[in-house]
């Protein structure tokens, strides 16, 4: 029987590894799998080593604080990967994990095909890197066909997969009144998927969430979690007593909440393409630690945090980093965009066209399942 190993890193990483594996399950469905993974890979019954909060770790100096726990767990994996001795190591975003580890099964088995799904951002800080991975990647697929060239040069095996979440094209206004007030205008909330950073967003947000009470409650605020940080959500809305907020985890209900939207408050990160696709003016927040912080801009070459923005080289949908990620100053500029739908349809109109532009013209989960099928 054929074997893979499916490496991920964080619950996003886990989340798109599981749409690929659903894919190749009907193309080839007797190959054996063990993983790093978490809810997603366990609801298709792949077991994994470990639980994956035990290596998602977020910022350089939280990665610095944690540098003994990350080398054991980069040991161990290495360690049961050459045990399971997979024909494929199929390895997900996270590259500061997952590649670490690739680079490691490589030296010791040169046997093993390591095929590497969102590659590593070398657009936005060290481009130095692609020469590394050529030694040790069979495979690099891209989310964006601009990255190619970043490959090419190196001459990489790479193709260009397109990005799943752009592939979801469900726009259905469904009747969530059993869940929410149908007379309430949603609002969702992404506090991100990691503890640390939800941690740090929480108080702000709520904060937020309170101004905005306090202007009128025509609004209900709903937190997407996972199912690894709705507790922790639920308890902090619960303990803060934030009125018209609640948290929901099932995929298929987020789905639901966010196409019903009016808006949306969010971490930066890949979650803002899930909220573009759906057609809904957002703004980004972000805040990290000052050391991170001035480590982190000294070391990119953007100007922007969000994809859509760096694309345009244009702020087109907010970012609030740092300082600016306060309470107030979400309030005001959602109120803003609220109270004028003109400059909100403005941002719909230039996030369609640049969607357009980066769409695979096939499905990014079906393309990166063949050519994961297509090395046995």
């Amino acid at each position: 029987m054929k074997r893979i190993f499916i490496l991920t890193g964080e619950p996003s990483g886990d989340k798109l590894a599981s749409t690929v594996i659903s894919k190749l399950k009907t193309i080839q469905p007797d190959i054996e799998y063990l993983s790093v993974g978490g809810n997603h890979l366990k609801s298709l019954g792949i077991n994994s080593i470990f639980n994956l909060k035990e290596i998602t770790y977020l910022g350089f100096t939280s990665v610095l604080l944690n540098i003994f726990k990350i080398r054991n767990k980069i040991n161990k994996t290495v360690e049961e990967i050459i045990k399971f001795n997979p024909d494929i190591l199929f390895s997900v975003d996270s590259p500061d994990f997952t590649l670490r580890v690739a680079e490691r099964v490589k030296k010791i088995n040169k046997n093993i095909k390591t095929v590497h799904y969102v590659a590593p951002q070398v657009w936005i800080w060290r481009e130095g890197r692609v020469k590394k991975f050529k030694k040790f990647v069979d495979h690099m697929l891209l989310l964006f066909n601009f990255e190619k060239t970043f490959f090419d040069k190196e001459n990489i095996t790479n193709t260009f997969v397109g990005h799943p979440l752009l592939e979801q094209d469900n726009k259905t206004k469904t009747d969530l009144s059993s869940l929410i007030d149908k007379e309430k205008k949603i609002i969702s909330i992404f506090a991100g998927s990691r503890n640390s950073e939800t941690n740090v967003l929480l108080p702000i947000l709520s904060e937020f969430i309170k101004l905005m009470n306090n202007k009128s409650n025509n609004y209900a605020f709903i937190f997407h979690g996972t199912n690894e940080n709705r507790n922790l959500i639920n308890d902090f809305i619960k303990n803060d007593k934030i009125e018209n907020s609640q948290v929901v985890s099932d995929e298929i209900i987020k789905s639901q909440v966010l196409n019903n939207s009016i808006f949306a408050v969010a971490k930066s990160g890949t979650v803002s393409l899930e909220i573009c696709n759906a057609n809904v003016p957002s703004i980004i927040i972000y805040k990290i630690n000052m050391i991170n912080y001035f480590l982190m801009k000294s070391l990119v070459k953007v100007r922007f945090a969000n994809i859509i923005n760096i694309i345009n080289n244009k702020e087109i949908i907010p970012e609030l980093l740092q300082k600016e990620c306060n309470p107030k100053e979400i309030f005001n500029s959602v109120n803003y965009l609220l109270n004028h739908p003109d400059l909100m349809k403005s941002q719909l109109e230039v996030i369609k066209k640049t969607l357009n532009d980066i769409k695979s013209d096939t499905s990014s989960t079906e393309k990166t399942a063949k050519i994961l099928s297509d090395y046995f």
